[in-house]
């Protein structure tokens, strides 16, 4: 491997707190290192670090003679023109354009490029450049499964260095030979992939948890010794007095963010008719269509992805669903006790010159309520925050505060399109963890592949053509397709098949459905073993972990059962 970057002691200090303290990082050739930290700890500073465009307070920074460094940020800036003249001409490049879905893209003015369409061309344009090192910011936001799958190939094939900023677990765990991540101005660098770092950092929280039991430890028999009196400590030196003084002064290092993300579950009931479309279809004034023949109904408790590639119409799909648009032809219609929200793909339509606790008050509410900032509270916006215009957050602190809004509608029924774009990972797996608990009705649009695994029982696939169609598998399989690994999308169950067992069938109900039912039973109650089998983990509280295991107890007998329900129907 040819030396190409070197970090030597770098040092970067932000507006309250260090960023980076005394870091080391050497890139070589043929390296593929994931960064990653929760929101403001410094991840797209240390890129810009090493792409040369910011100069860190100390250390020291070598690059390798003729070195050419290539940086694709979160919101790329392109040269004026059209995409073809952004790119250049050659094979390479329209194969680039059309597995990115946008090769009849090439003539039209950068200028008039969308958020998504910039990204893809940026990424076009930096594969196709000669470069020795690629850093790449948040490289997945606004691209389809497809899409991402491309990029995978190509950092693996690239024979310089990558070094990327991502949410995208899969994509992490697939490319990275190496992690780094940043903690509170710390930087520990790990071996491997995202799954290495999960490791790593669960070996780290328990030499913590056990250094901190012996201090606590220590320090009771220093507080014994201090507590025999004036005479007894007379005797000691008075440098064991200032140490045993300053063992209990001391404290844990404090949490990168104060407690755990806590999202309450409580919602109105809800009915047996959630959501049922008949025959929809949606066209742009134009006369171009969207959207064909789609029906679909949405019981209580459905978990649903949707995928498909950039501009099949998933977000118009979700948003004639939540009724904030109206189709062209047929109907949807909403039970009458659903209670809606919305997350969207952009940054909110909320007043960005209101400050969060403004936004989160309403126009008829008073800002800093008790009940406010306990709210405000379990989304991380403490000190100076609430007061803070929404204007003047982070994209990741928007993103949080577009969930926080979202849930304080105590909503039912949930929308999210493209939920886990520039928040960190500590957020979206939290974000998970309410999901698995959540009774009400989830309807999720992402690319994000592990989001979508462990949230979302059905996955439906919105093709070309405007029509939409259930995903045999779920989203494992939709991948492994999609890849070319499985090359027919038939389920045993696609089919009607007649019932040899009057036992398992249901009158009147399609042999499909009940299936689908099955298998979103078997997950709901997967997920809760899951939790629950963490939580005892957990726990030191032997009380605590007796409940909590008489309730995994159960959990696994239901789950036995629905999976003998599930198999006796395709006998």
């Amino acid at each position: 491997m040819t030396l190409l970057i070197d970090l030597q002691k770098v040092t970067l200090q932000g507006t309250d707190r260090a960023l980076l303290e005394n870091l080391f990082l050497t890139i070589s050739s043929g390296e593929r290192i994931g960064v990653v930290g929760i929101n403001g700890t410094g991840k797209s500073a240390l890129l810009k670090i090493i792409a040369g465009d910011l100069e860190p307070d100390s250390g020291d920074i070598r690059r390798g003679r003729g070195v050419h460094v290539g940086f694709l940020e979160q919101i790329p800036i392109l040269p004026s023109g059209t995409v073809r003249d952004a790119l250049g001409p050659g094979w390479q490049v329209d194969a680039a354009l059309d597995r990115l879905g946008m090769l009849n893209a090439a003539d039209i003015d950068t200028a008039h490029l969308s958020g998504g369409q910039l990204k893809r061309v940026a990424l076009a344009r930096i594969f196709a450049e000669a470069n020795d090192v690629l850093i790449l910011d948040e490289p997945t936001n606004h691209l389809d499964l497809s899409a991402i799958q491309w990029l995978e190939q190509q950092i693996i094939n690239f024979r310089g260095a990558v070094i990327l900023v991502s949410h995208d677990r899969f994509l992490l765990d697939q490319v990275t030979t190496r992690m780094v991540e940043i903690d509170r101005g710390k930087t520990f660098v790990h071996a491997g992939g995202y799954s290495r770092l999960l490791e790593a950092q669960a070996e780290r929280e328990e030499q913590a948890a056990s250094a901190e039991q012996t201090r606590r430890n220590l320090a009771r028999t220093e507080l014994a010794w201090l507590r025999r009196g004036v005479k007894a400590r007379s005797t000691k030196p008075q440098a064991r007095i200032d140490a045993a003084e300053r063992l209990l002064a001391s404290r844990p290092e404090a949490a990168a963010r104060a407690g755990t993300l806590e999202l309450s579950v409580d919602m109105p009931r809800l009915g047996n008719m959630v959501i049922k479309a008949h025959n929809v279809a949606f066209s742009y004034a134009n006369g171009r269509q969207i959207l064909s023949d789609v029906n679909l109904e949405l019981g209580p408790g459905d978990r649903v992805g949707i995928v498909g590639p950039n501009g099949a119409g998933k977000s118009t799909l979700i948003n004639l669903l939540a009724q904030r648009a109206e189709s062209s032809t047929g109907t949807v219609k909403v039970g009458p006790t659903v209670v809606t929200s919305y997350f969207e793909q952009s940054e909110g339509s909320f007043n960005l010159d209101l400050t969060i606790q403004e936004l989160v008050a309403g126009p008829q509410g008073v800002p800093g309520s008790p009940a406010d900032v306990a709210l405000m509270k379990r989304f991380w916006f403490t000190g100076a925050l609430p007061s803070t215009k929404a204007k003047d957050l982070s994209g990741g602190e928007r993103r949080r505060l577009q969930l926080l809004l979202a849930l304080s509608v105590r909503p039912n029924v949930l929308f999210l399109d493209e939920p886990t774009n520039d928040l960190d990972l500590e957020t979206i797996r939290l974000v998970e963890e309410f999901l698995s608990q959540w009774p009400g009705t989830l309807i999720v649009v992402s690319h994000d592949r592990t989001f979508l695994s462990r949230t979302t029982d059905r996955l439906l696939e919105v093709h070309e053509d405007g029509t939409i169609a259930d995903v045999p598998g779920g989203i494992d399989a939709w991948i492994a397709r999609a890849a070319g690994v499985i090359t027919s999308p038939v389920s045993p169950f696609e089919a009607e098949v007649p019932s040899t067992s009057t036992s398992v069938a249901s009158p009147g109900i399609p042999r499909g459905r009940q299936i689908r039912e099955a298998e979103k039973e078997m997950s709901r109650l997967d997920r809760r073993r899951t939790s629950l089998t963490e939580k005892i983990l957990a726990s030191a509280d032997y009380t605590k972990q007796a409940h909590l295991g008489a309730e995994l107890e159960s959990v696994q007998q239901a789950l036995s059962t629905a999976e003998d329900h599930w198999l006796t129907l395709f006998e």
